[in-house]
């Protein structure tokens, strides 16, 4: 079995092309950074990532066009493929990306643009009464949803 799940950020913004023919399929490269678990670079600073390559094609390709941009959070699955070429130097060069099936974001559109969630941004939480049940504060009875 060949599948694979990936959570990273796109590290710029999608490159899409189109391929010749009568019905032109769409073509999207991007790269993924993947912070490693648990593990922290040479100096004990920051998480290392994996710069993992993906491509895409038609649907998902376009999709990729329209909403994906630098910075996205996504979370892909997929398959692995590996090829080879020649490059214009004579050298033979190996490559490894990932074929995305489907890619969903994941964090909220807001959480994206505020750069992550604020811990001020969450609400105090509501102090309970010593049996456990929260007051309600008087004037709001008859706009409660239940009686």
């Amino acid at each position: 079995m060949n599948k694979v799940i990936l959570m990273g950020r796109l590290t710029r913004d999608p490159e899409v092309r189109y391929s010749q023919g009568a019905e032109p399929l769409a073509i999207a490269r991007y790269t993924l950074a993947v912070d490693r678990r648990g593990r922290r670079d040479a100096t004990g600073g920051d998480q290392t990532a994996d710069f993992i390559q993906c491509v895409s094609f038609g649907r998902t390709a376009e999709f990729a066009e329209k909403y994906l941009k630098q910075g996205t959070k996504m979370l892909v699955t997929g398959r692995i493929q590996t090829g080879s070429y020649t490059n214009k130097d004579g050298n033979k060069v190996y490559t490894t990306e990932v074929v995305v099936e489907e890619q969903e974001f994941a964090e909220s559109k807001a959480n994206s643009s505020a750069g992550g969630y604020q811990s001020e941004d969450r609400p105090a939480p509501a102090s309970a009464s010593a049996d456990g049940f929260m007051s309600i504060p008087d004037g709001i009875e008859n706009d409660l949803p239940f009686k």
